[in-house]
């Protein structure tokens, strides 16, 4: 297999389109296996998406626009991420549901709502397999679309590891510019659930941010529920929360989201405002809030661990 710092060679493609961000993706004819567990294929609207596999038979997505993770899928064939039905997979928009990325900016601020990352092309630049786990690594860096919105100049690198009960990923900011600049970000992860069983458990004690009722002044505040739930309209952001929340999704199933680095979390659902599909899903998301201050060469990680229990 071949990598290089634009594009992976791939065998049996009818051919790679380049486009002037400096991305790439292939249109297929067939499923290539980039290493063992890990193939590129069509998506929905001809997107090229990572399919990710266990010898368990659990499953993930990865569209390479927005480097959006679509799918985590237990050995049962249960999806435990969720995809919106108004998602449009034709690059008009960002896709709405799974993973999407927050970056540079989480939310509303001086560029498009949550940034960038999420409607850009990402390309693949590492896959491999690991004692039977499926790994692939996605890269973004600055271009002219980017520099329009935000003059930096960046490298992140999105690395996605698939068990049979967990999913991991790991993201990288590296300033490659000349001079420092601050973000924020966010994973705002969509789980399948059913929204009136559905609970949230270790935030308490947390700084509140309440975004409702008036989301342009969110309401500071202190969480003393040791079970937070979804009874209507949330959008809620928890400052400094615990590196390990757990989700009840009210489907039967109990998820661990634990974080390394991520200072924050998130709680959102639109209830009326999304009436055709509120009642079967939850966000919750893995946050900074508080600006990130990278000098020249300086890097920023953080981890995020999915697993059922």
């Amino acid at each position: 297999m071949a990598f290089s710092v634009n594009t992976i060679t791939f065998p049996n493609f009818s051919r790679i389109n380049r486009y002037p961000a400096g991305t790439a993706f292939a249109t297929m004819s067939n499923k290539t296996s980039i290493s063992s567990g890990v193939q590129l294929t069509q998506g929905q609207g001809n997107l090229p998406k990572l399919v990710l596999t266990s010898p368990s038979g659990s499953e993930a997505e990865i569209y390479l626009y927005g480097g959006c993770v679509t799918s985590w899928k237990l050995p049962t064939g249960k999806d435990l991420l969720f995809v919106r039905p108004d998602a449009v997979f034709n690059k008009k928009k960002p896709i709405s549901g799974g993973i999407p990325h927050c970056f540079p900016q989480f939310g509303p601020g001086s560029i498009q709502q949550h940034g960038f990352a999420r409607n850009m092309d990402w390309i693949v630049v590492d896959s491999e397999n690991v004692e039977g786990d499926a790994v692939v690594t996605l890269e973004l860096k600055d271009d002219s679309y980017s520099r329009a919105m935000w003059d930096f100049g960046f490298h992140a690198l999105f690395k996605v590891t698939l068990n049979s009960k967990s999913l991991s990923t790991e993201l990288k900011v590296k300033n490659t510019d000349n001079k420092a600049f601050s973000f924020t970000t966010a994973l705002h992860t969509y789980f399948s659930a059913s929204v009136t069983g559905a609970s949230v458990k270790g935030l308490k004690g947390c700084k509140t941010l309440n975004k409702d009722p008036d989301p342009k002044n969110p309401v500071e505040g202190t969480e003393e529920r040791d079970v937070v739930t979804f009874p209507g309209f949330v959008d809620c952001i928890y400052l400094g929360a615990s590196n390990e929340l757990q989700l009840d999704n009210g489907l039967g199933d109990l998820i661990s989201v634990k974080n390394t680095n991520w200072s924050d979390a998130v709680l959102w659902n639109p209830h009326l405002q999304m009436e055709a599909c509120y009642k079967d899903f939850v966000c919750v998301e893995n946050a900074q809030i508080d600006s990130v201050q990278l000098e020249p060469e300086q890097t920023w990680t953080a981890l995020q661990h999915l697993s059922i229990a």
